[in-house]
């Protein structure tokens, strides 16, 4: 979501497809296996992975504004469901070769400026993710390279999704989450936090504060208000997407998360949750990948949050639920709820 997350960056265009190109939502078994041939599909001999097997097609949100982005959504996807991926090793070199000597990542195409913090961050974070899923780790330790964020509080200029970025990046760097950056960072979110419980007024904003502290092992505050207003905002279709396409990209996935984690068993988030897996499955296309919404190109980054949505629902039977760093793979997708997970090593 710059994530990566729900909406990255705003005012990104998508190509859309005919409305023959959707597909009718399969069996579940048969959804794994599609999923699984597009990933595949989209893998590149060097080890990194295109937005789509389309060569025209140059990506949304996350794909479109990173080359980290495709390699580790298929690696968190692989390690969730037992799959086996092309090119593992020249997938890690893939990663590897983005580090600089500072310890940072850095994407080699994309649309991000790439000396910005929000790239630093953005590529960083997904390059400890990508390879802790692959079973590697960085060969320079990337510690230092959240220091700058809080030189100054330049954390405070991010966007609102990018708070779980931080947590999630010593996590998956077998580290413990510095207190004075913990600190600082819940301040700054409960100082926004609004007394329905959003931030931001916007589903991804919010995501990204309910992930931060499922990852901190700590109660997310007001977390009955926030799932209130999810419940409330959930659109007739399923759907969550109220803003501009490019700010609400990701926000089903968001919602859910929030709902699942969040919402305990009551029959409302039950039937929310169930809406919104159609709302996944109608976003499916006859290619086996997915689009960020019905009828858009099949997409790494829309494969990524819709299947993971679907595994959130349930829908996805062979999903791994027992993964003891399953809070490390990407955006929350496998986490179980209310369970307390501790560092990752």
């Amino acid at each position: 979501m710059l994530r990566g997350v729900a909406c990255t960056l705003a005012g990104v265009a998508i190509s859309k497809l005919p409305d023959s190109s959707a597909a009718a939502p399969g069996q579940p078994a048969k959804l794994a296996e599609e999923t699984l041939a597009f990933i595949r599909r989209c893998a590149r001999p060097d080890g990194g992975y295109d937005p789509s097997p389309d060569p025209a097609y140059e990506g949304n949100s996350d794909t479109r504004l990173s080359d980290l982005a495709g390699v580790t959504y298929a690696a968190t996807l692989a390690k969730t469901m037992g799959w086996e991926l092309p090119h593992l090793e020249r997938s890690i070199d893939f990663i590897q070769r983005r580090q600089q000597p500072d310890g940072s990542f850095i994407h080699l195409t994309g649309k991000m400026d790439p000396k910005s913090d929000a790239a630093m961050l953005y590529n960083t974070v997904q390059g400890v993710v990508a390879l802790r899923a692959l079973g590697q780790r960085p060969k320079i330790d990337p510690s230092k390279v959240m220091d700058r964020f809080f030189a100054g509080a330049a954390f405070k200029k991010l966007p609102w999704y990018t708070t779980s970025f931080f947590p999630l990046f010593y996590a998956a760097l077998g580290k413990p989450f510095p207190k004075p950056y913990d600190d600082a960072l819940r301040a700054h979110q409960l100082g926004n936090q609004t007394e329905d419980g959003y931030l931001g007024d916007h589903v991804a904003a919010t995501f990204h504060m309910a992930h931060y502290f499922r990852l901190i092992g700590q109660p997310t505050p007001k977390a009955g208000l926030m799932v209130a207003r999810v419940l409330r905002d959930q659109k007739s279709d399923g759907g969550w997407n109220i803003k501009d396409p490019a700010w609400d990209v990701h926000a089903c996935f968001d919602a859910v998360f929030i709902l699942r984690q969040l919402g305990g068993e009551a029959e409302p988030v039950r039937r929310a949750i169930e809406k919104a897996a159609d709302w996944a499955l109608s976003c499916r296309n006859s290619d086996g990948g997915f689009g960020h919404f019905p009828h858009w190109h099949s997409d790494m980054d829309a494969v990524y949050f819709q299947f993971g949505t679907l595994v959130q629902a349930g829908h996805v039977p062979a999903a791994r639920r027992d993964l003891p760093d399953a809070h490390t793979l990407s955006w929350g997708h496998a986490m179980q709820p209310g369970k307390v997970y501790g560092p990752a090593r």
